[in-house]
C-alpha cells in the first residue's frame, strides 16, 4: 500500500515536471515571438524616424544655407557702400587738405604783412612821441612851464569846463522836472488808484450780539445776573441790553479783542443753548483761543499776500489785531493793505523798492493795534515797535512821517503820505454808523443855532458843510462875518471830524409889503 502511494506520488511529481515544463515552453515561445514582435516594431519605429530626421536636418542645411548666402550677399554689398563712402571721404580730405594748403599760404602772406604794418605803426608811435616831447619842451619854454605844471593847468581848465555844463545842465533838468512835476505825480497817482485795490465787501466788527428769544435771555442773564457778571468779568467788557429792544446786548469796552472774544463766546453759548458756569468758562477760553489763532492767520495771510518776506512773529500778530480796529469807519488792516499795495504800485513807476514800500505801507499805522493798552500817539508806538523788532530805517522814517510829525528823509516816506492821503480821502473809504452821523449833524447844528443872532442852520452833504441863516436885524455883515469864524473854530476844538467842514453864513434882508383888494379892505376898517 505504501509501495502504490510512493509510485502514485513519483507519477505525479513526473506528470507535474512534464506539465510546468511544456508550460514553461508554451511561455517561452510566446515571449520568443512577442520579443520578436517588439524588435520588428521598434526597427520599424526606428527607421522611421531616422527618416524623419535625415529629411529634417536636409530642411535645416538648406534653410541655413539660403540664410547663409542671403547675409553673405548683405555682407557684400554693405562693404560695397563702405568702400564708396571711403573713397568720397578720401576725396573730400584730399579738397580740405588742398584748400587748408592755400589758406596756409594766404596766412602765411596776411601775417607778413601784418608784422610789416606792426613795425611801421611801432616806428611812427616813436615819432609821435619824439614829436610830443618835443612839442611839450618848446611848449614848456614859451610858456615858462613844466609839462607837469601843464598838465595841471589843463586839467583844471577842463575840470571848471565840464563843471559849467554840468550845472547848465543840471539846472534844464530840475526846470524840466518842476515844470513837469504835478503832471507826472498826478499820472502816477492815478495809475495807482486804477491798478491799486478794489473794493471789496466790508466787514464790520460788531458790537452786539441779538438774543433770539426770552428763553436764551433768561439764560444767558442768569439767576440775579449771575452769568451775565460771570461772563464780564471773563472777558473784560460791559454787557447792556438795549431799554428798547430787549434782544439787542450791547458789548461795551475799548479793547477790541475782549469785544470780540464775548461775541464769540456769547454766540457760542446760544447756539448750545446750555449755559452753566462750566459752560461759560469753556466757552470764552475757546472763543478766546479761537480769536487769537484768527490774529495769526490775518496776518500771515496778509504779510503772504503782499510778498513781504519774512516778518517777525510778533508783528503778524499785531498785524492781525488791526482787523478788529476801526478808524473813522475803516477797518485799519483794510486800509493798511490798501497803502501798503498804492505805495508798491508808485513805488514800482519811479524803480524805488517795492517791497520797502509795501512793507512801509502795511506797518505806517501798526501803532493803532494797541494804542488803547499803552500811552502815546499811534505814530509814536508804531515808530518803537520797528525800532524794537529791527525794520528797514526807510521803513521806521515813512511811519514817523506819515503824519507829518517828522521830516521825511526818503521818496518812500513821501509816497506813504500820499498813498494813505488817497485811501482815506477816496469816496466810500470811511463810513459811520447812523447814530454816530446824526449826532454829528445834531452837534454842527447846536454849535450853530448856540449863538446869539441866528435864525436856523443846516448841516448838508453828510455833515460836509453847515449852512447858517442868521437875523438882519440883529447882525450886520461885519458881525455875520465873525460869527462865521466863532463857528469854525468851536467845531475844529469840540468835534472830531473827517476832511473839511466848509461854514457858510447868510445874511438876507427882505422888505415885504403887499398891494391889493386886502389893503384897501383894512384901510376902510380903519376910517369905520
Amino acid at each position: 500500500m505504501i509501495i502504490t502511494s510512493l509510485i502514485m506520488l513519483i507519477i505525479g511529481l513526473v506528470l507535474g515536471a512534464v506539465l510546468r515544463n511544456s508550460k514553461h515552453q508554451h511561455e517561452l515561445t510566446q515571449a520568443t515571438q512577442q520579443a520578436d514582435q517588439i524588435l520588428a516594431d521598434a526597427k520599424a519605429e526606428a527607421d522611421q524616424k531616422a527618416a524623419d530626421v535625415i529629411n529634417s536636418g536636409k530642411e535645416q542645411a538648406q534653410s541655413y544655407q539660403d540664410n547663409s548666402e542671403a547675409e553673405l550677399t548683405s555682407q557684400r554689398e554693405d562693404i560695397e557702400a563702405r568702400e564708396v563712402r571711403i573713397k568720397q571721404r578720401e576725396s573730400t580730405q584730399t579738397l580740405v587738405e588742398a584748400r587748408l594748403d592755400d589758406r596756409n599760404h594766404d596766412l602765411d602772406g596776411f601775417n607778413t604783412e601784418l608784422n610789416q604794418s606792426e613795425q611801421t605803426l611801432k616806428d611812427k608811435q616813436a615819432q609821435a612821441n619824439d614829436l610830443d616831447k618835443k612839442r611839450n619842451e618848446t611848449l614848456s619854454q614859451v610858456a615858462d612851464l613844466d609839462y607837469l605844471s601843464a598838465q595841471q593847468m589843463v586839467r583844471n581848465r577842463t575840470a571848471g569846463e565840464l563843471k559849467a555844463e554840468q550845472d547848465v545842465e543840471v539846472r534844464e533838468i530840475d526846470e524840466d522836472s518842476l515844470a513837469t512835476a504835478d503832471k507826472n505825480a498826478r499820472d502816477i497817482m492815478i495809475e495807482a488808484i486804477q491798478r491799486g485795490p478794489i473794493d471789496e465787501a466790508r466787514e464790520h466788527n460788531e458790537h452786539t450780539v441779538v438774543i433770539p428769544d426770552n428763553d436764551s435771555r433768561s439764560k444767558i442773564v442768569g439767576h440775579e445776573g449771575q452769568h451775565i457778571r460771570l461772563i464780564e468779568t471773563l472777558t473784560g467788557t460791559d454787557l447792556v441790553f438795549d431799554p428798547e429792544d430787549k434782544t439787542m446786548l450791547y458789548i461795551s469796552t475799548h479793547d477790541p479783542i475782549r469785544r470780540e472774544t464775548a461775541r464769540v463766546a456769547i454766540e457760542a453759548l446760544i447756539a448750545t443753548r446750555r449755559v452753566s458756569v462750566n459752560s461759560i468758562e469753556t466757552q470764552v477760553n475757546s472763543a478766546l483761543r479761537d480769536v487769537m489763532h484768527d490774529l495769526w492767520e490775518t496776518g500771515e495771510r496778509v504779510v503772504s499776500k503782499l510778498r513781504l518776506g519774512f516778518m517777525h512773529p510778533d508783528l503778524i500778530k499785531l498785524i492781525g489785531r488791526m482787523k478788529y480796529r476801526t478808524s473813522y469807519g475803516q477797518n485799519v488792516l483794510a486800509h493798511s493793505v490798501e497803502v501798503a499795495q498804492l505805495a508798491g504800485i508808485m513805488a514800482s513807476e519811479l524803480n524805488l523798492d517795492v517791497r520797502v514800500a509795501k512793507r512801509s505801507g502795511l506797518l505806517h499805522d501798526i501803532g493803532k493795534a494797541i494804542d488803547h493798552e499803552i500811552e502815546g500817539t499811534h505814530v509814536e508806538i508804531g515808530t518803537e515797535l520797528a525800532k524794537a523788532y529791527k525794520e528797514d530805517p526807510v521803513v521806521i522814517n515813512a511811519i514817523e512821517a506819515s503824519h507829518g510829525d517828522v521830516e521825511k528823509t526818503s521818496p518812500i516816506a513821501v509816497l506813504i503820505a500820499a498813498a494813505d492821503s488817497i485811501s482815506g480821502a477816496r469816496p466810500g473809504a470811511r463810513s459811520e454808523s447812523a447814530e454816530d452821523y446824526v449826532n454829528r449833524l445834531r452837534s454842527l447844528e447846536k454849535i450853530a443855532n448856540d449863538h446869539e443872532g441866528v435864525s436856523d442852520s443846516y448841516a448838508i452833504q453828510a455833515g460836509r458843510e453847515i449852512r447858517i441863516v442868521v437875523k438882519p436885524q440883529i447882525l450886520n455883515d461885519d458881525q455875520s462875518v465873525e460869527l462865521t469864524k466863532q463857528v469854525r473854530d468851536q467845531i475844529e476844538d469840540e468835534l472830531t471830524y473827517p476832511g473839511k467842514i466848509k461854514v457858510t453864513t447868510i445874511r438876507q434882508y427882505q422888505a415885504v409889503q403887499h398891494v391889493g383888494e386886502e389893503e384897501k379892505k383894512k384901510k376902510r376898517k380903519k376910517r369905520a
